[in-house]
């Protein structure tokens, strides 16, 4: 399963490829459009592909010039972190260890440069308990909660002190 970092600009087809990934979780990761989530991977501290999109994780740190009011809800309490803002798998590799190994290439980079807190947040409505097991199980634990009225969806904030040594499979 080869990990690809994403620089800018994107092939057509791989950029269609994690558009597609993207809208197919929209519920989980809010809707952008094709040029939307390039602008994203470039502005990011940290993207990667797994099999050329069958899985997706993009990740900003406290300096992204980004808006959503998730990260901005990290920003205003934290003055150092990675937010990993959208992580996705394709229903089709799920089950796999896909996203186990877009979290430790996280890891990674965020050690790399010098980070030692890790957020996220993972929709409590609607419920998404796939995802809050996985980061439970990453060791992430709920640090705030928000309803976001104009997306119609509620969030739990999760944190996680960058491990000294990564995970192992």
């Amino acid at each position: 399963m080869p990990l690809t970092h994403l620089t800018a600009p994107l092939p057509a087809p791989l950029l269609d490829a994690l558009h597609r990934l993207n809208e197919d979780h929209a519920t989980e990761l809010s809707s952008l459009s094709p040029q939307g989530l390039e602008r994203l991977i470039v502005a990011a501290f940290f993207a990667a592909t797994i099999d050329k999109g069958d899985g997706l994780v993009i990740v900003c740190d406290q300096d992204t010039p980004y808006d959503s009011p998730n990260f901005l809800w990290f920003k205003a309490r934290y003055p150092r972190f990675v937010y990993v803002d959208r992580v996705a798998v394709s229903a089709t590799r799920r089950g796999e260890g896909l996203a186990r190994q877009l979290y430790k290439a996280v890891f990674a980079a965020a050690r790399a440069a010098g980070h030692d807190s890790i957020v996220c947040e993972v929709n409590y409505d609607p419920p998404n308990p796939a995802s809050d097991a996985f980061h439970e199980n990453l060791g992430f634990t709920e640090v705030g909660r928000a309803h976001l009225a104009d997306r119609g969806k509620g969030v739990r904030y999760l944190h996680v002190l960058v491990p000294p040594h990564l995970p192992t499979d």
